[in-house]
């Protein structure tokens, strides 16, 4: 894990993980990780099942939301949602470079937080969320709008 930054008290993100890395989480306190890479996107991705087989044995849990780089869809957003209302924390979020859980993250709190503090928060931790400001915006505005405006 090359990078990992905090977000929240609760939340932080990461690049990709490995089996090795869940133990240094489970010593950070850390209660819950969250995978947000589909399997097999990438050739030096270990498998979902080994991370999930890591948090086990080191008695973390552990949630797939496999989020296709660049198309965060809606169904993604209330998943996340869900998973990070329900998880114990504190929650680690990772994906390649951490940039996909953050914007899946600010996402999931645009409906009580204001694209200026989610776009801040970003940029303190080290990603732009910037071109994500208009989409960020409607749902402040209107928290039933979807990632797509509709």
């Amino acid at each position: 894990m090359e990078r990992m930054r905090r977000l929240t008290p609760n939340v932080s993100v990461a690049s990709q993980i490995d089996e090795d890395d869940v133990a240094r989480l489970a010593a950070l306190g850390f209660r819950t990780i969250v995978n947000n890479r589909p399997d097999g996107e990438s050739p030096e991705q270990p498998p979902a099942v080994a991370i999930r087989a890591a948090a086990a044995r080191h008695g973390l849990g552990y949630v797939d939301v496999p989020v296709v780089s660049g198309a965060i869809t809606e169904a993604d957003v209330a998943t996340a949602r869900r998973v990070l209302g329900e998880a114990e924390g504190p929650v680690l979020m990772f994906c390649r470079s951490g940039n996909r859980s953050t914007a899946l993250w600010a996402l999931t709190e645009a409906h009580h937080l204001d694209p200026d503090t989610l776009i801040a928060t970003g940029w303190d931790a080290g990603f732009n969320l910037g071109p994500l400001r208009a989409t960020l915006a409607r749902r402040w505005r209107d928290p039933a709008q979807g990632v797509d405006g509709r």
